[in-house]
């Protein structure tokens, strides 16, 4: 893999995906339909062919709206095999006690849903969106193995997992002779660094693709101070970026100084780190107009220069003595 390369290979797997995928959590309520038709061509045209979604995603209209959003989109056009369609299951959809979870119902159940809300006959990465320690591993690959042996599923991923819940099931999957996950999604950005003490290092060593979510820490990365002295401060404004500002307002006031000094755009620093730091494969974007995508291709495309990262280093300094653990706290 070079620094400018759009495509690679999803972990282990042979699936070929972009370096960035849309992120489409801001589709309905945020962004509306026509706008969010226009971000995925704009999208698929400039490479981009990971469309990320999740089951719940819309909930400010209703849950699932963001699927049904983008099934009305693929079945136009004949888009479906241009795009690698990853969606998740896991956060409640219903009241009932059943309605939420990975319980082999609910996987099953869930996973029928989204096929009708996308209009489309499989998913080609379906993700357990969080972690449900009361169900053995053992069930969710039951599950899983049936949907993929109908033909529903192509591949298995994770999303907020850690270090240890990855090795758990990967070796509960090599003990069914499955192939496991293809991939986990996990936050990772300058100001999460924890990532890389077990959970990249567990992905790397059982050959699963990372996929970033919030590579900005949900704006606060992409120019919050100058945007909020704009007036022009959007989603930097609520949320884990308001939070976090709070305690490291002086830092991101100097990396928006450095960005400027640089002369580059914040947003497009923030995701530049992170998308060639090791063993990641794809970030999930979360545009709201084109000149967000092209924000992040310029970052993909235009890597940073060691001493930038050594000064990224200092401003944003990893975990311990940085790298995987132990090694990380161990003097």
């Amino acid at each position: 893999m070079t620094d400018h390369e759009l495509h690679v290979r999803l972990g282990r797997t042979g699936l070929t995906v972009s370096r960035l995928a849309l992120g489409t959590v801001n589709f309905g309520g945020r962004v509306e339909e026509p706008e969010a038709r226009q971000l995925m061509d704009h999208a698929l045209a400039g490479g981009i062919n990971l469309v990320d979604t999740a089951d719940c995603y819309g909930w400010r209209v209703h849950k699932g709206h963001t699927e049904e959003i983008i099934g009305r989109w693929l079945n136009k056009g004949g888009r479906r095999d241009d795009v690698v369609l990853a969606t998740k299951v896991g956060w409640p959809m219903g009241e009932g006690p059943n309605d939420r979870g990975l319980s082999a119902r609910h996987i099953v159940a869930a996973c029928e849903d989204s096929l009708r809300r996308l209009g489309t006959e499989w998913i080609d990465l379906y993700q357990l969106h969080t972690m449900d320690r009361a169900v053995p591993w053992d069930e969710i690959w039951r599950a899983m193995e049936l949907l993929v042996a109908q033909g529903k599923v192509r591949y298995v991923g994770s999303s907020n997992a850690a270090g240890w819940d990855l090795a758990a099931a990967q070796e509960t999957a090599m003990r069914r002779g499955a192939p496991g996950l293809a991939s986990e999604q996990c936050l990772y950005n300058l100001l999460v660094r924890e990532p890389e003490l077990e959970v990249i290092p567990a992905a790397r060593a059982y050959g699963v693709g990372v996929l970033v979510w919030s590579p900005l820490h949900g704006g606060l990365l992409g120019g919050a101070l100058r945007k909020a002295a704009e007036g022009t401060a959007v989603k930097s404004a609520q949320g884990r970026a308001v939070t976090a500002l709070e305690a490291h307002r002086s830092t991101i006031t100097e990396y928006e100084q450095f960005c400027a000094d640089l002369g580059r755009d914040p947003a497009e620093v923030g995701m530049a780190w992170a998308v060639h730091r090791p063993g990641v494969t794809s970030l999930v974007i979360g545009p709201r107009t084109p000149a967000h995508v092209d924000g992040a291709l310029r970052a993909l495309h235009q890597p940073l220069s060691e001493a930038d990262l050594d000064r990224l280093n200092t401003l944003f300094p990893p975990v311990g003595h940085g790298g995987a653990a132990p090694d990380a706290w161990l003097d």
